[in-house]
């Protein structure tokens, strides 16, 4: 394995975490217009706090696809064709996610419905399939000779692979809250802090259980042991520090943490899975780093390029969540009832 090819398998990891990180709490704000909004104008509040930067956002996944396409080209074969009605379903997630933006801004208020349940059903969606995806993959496929994927349905959906769909979309749903908590004021503000507080406690279960499961399918702690020990480990503390940074009102240190909870399970995963990038259930087939890569000569092009753009958009991203910093006001929020209840709960 050469050093441009474990660069560029560490670039793709970077490139799936700042998707997760990113899009991850726009994700969970868009859960949330269904499940944490009390009225239309809660809902619109909701929406305007990603509004600017969650198209942006996505093309972190875009990049991350197209970064495997020319850097690893058989990767993107088998996982692209073994995958293919799951990421079928991830692509009409983003599909709905992404429309029912245009569409309920110009509607009217009566008509609104409809695309609030589609940016609901579409952020829920998308996490899912993702942790279904990847779980499934880190169990192992059933992979033939030439890296084809020949699986059933139970490959793609079992007890695991839904668990790792739940924990995942629970972690971006939280994160979700924790932007919510950070970016607005009136109601939905402390209400997200209580939504954030109770569900904290269902991902403790869910990360035992997450963890157990990953004993038990997979081989990462027979591979690699103290890495993967060591990476559960920081999930959990990342967990107990934004939980408690939310019962102490820190609200930009309990998103920071939420979001390095997803940064770090991205970790985990592509730890368990080097010097891998497809695992077989069928002895001998994995699809390892050095034979599913381009020629060093794409690799080093690629390096090129990358090194040179990269910090410009890393600027511009900065810039961007710098300039729509403020919070978003409730119109209601001075008279509003239920500010004054659920801040003096708060309190």
């Amino acid at each position: 394995m050469s050093s441009l090819q474990l660069l560029w398998f560490l670039l793709i990891g970077v490139l799936f975490s700042g998707f997760f990180f990113l899009e991850g709490f726009d994700f969970g704000v868009g859960m949330s217009v269904q499940t944490l909004a009390h009225d239309e104008h809660e809902k619109d509040q909701i929406v305007q706090t990603i509004g600017p930067v969650w198209d942006g956002n996505e093309v972190w996944l875009l990049t991350a696809g197209g970064a495997m396409f020319a850097s690893f080209p058989y990767w993107y074969a088998s996982l692209f064709s073994g995958y293919y009605l799951i990421l079928f379903i991830i692509l009409f997630g983003l599909i709905i996610r992404g429309v029912s933006f245009e569409f309920r801004a110009s509607m009217p208020k009566e008509r609104k419905q409809l695309w609030n349940w589609t940016l609901s059903i579409g952020s829920f969606l998308v996490p899912f399939f993702f942790g279904v995806l990847f779980i499934s993959m880190i169990q192992g496929m059933p992979l033939d000779a030439n890296h084809n994927m020949m699986a059933t349905f139970t490959d793609y959906i079992n007890l695991y692979s839904i668990v790792g769909g739940i924990a995942l979309t629970l972690l971006c749903y939280l994160h979700g809250l924790n932007y919510i908590s950070l970016r607005t004021e009136g109601p939905i503000r402390y209400r997200a802090k209580n939504y954030a507080q109770f569900f904290y406690g269902v991902l403790y279960v869910g990360l035992v259980v997450f963890a157990v499961l990953m004993y038990f399918k997979t081989d990462f702690f027979q591979n690699n042991f103290a890495v993967t020990l060591i990476l559960l480990a920081v999930i959990v503390l990342l967990t107990v520090i934004a939980n408690v940074s939310v019962f102490r009102n820190k609200e930009m240190l309990a998103f920071i943490t939420s979001g390095l909870t997803l940064i770090a399970l991205v970790a985990l995963l592509f730890s368990g899975l080097f010097p891998r990038v497809l695992i077989s259930s069928i002895p001998g087939n994995d699809l390892l780093i050095e034979n599913a890569s381009s020629s060093p000569y794409t690799l080093k092009i690629m390096s090129y390029i990358s090194l040179t753009i990269l910090p410009f958009v890393l600027a511009y991203t900065a810039w961007t969540y710098y300039i729509f910093r403020k919070r978003i006001k409730h119109p209601h929020e001075i008279t509003s009832p239920a500010f004054s209840s659920e801040k003096s709960a708060m309190n």
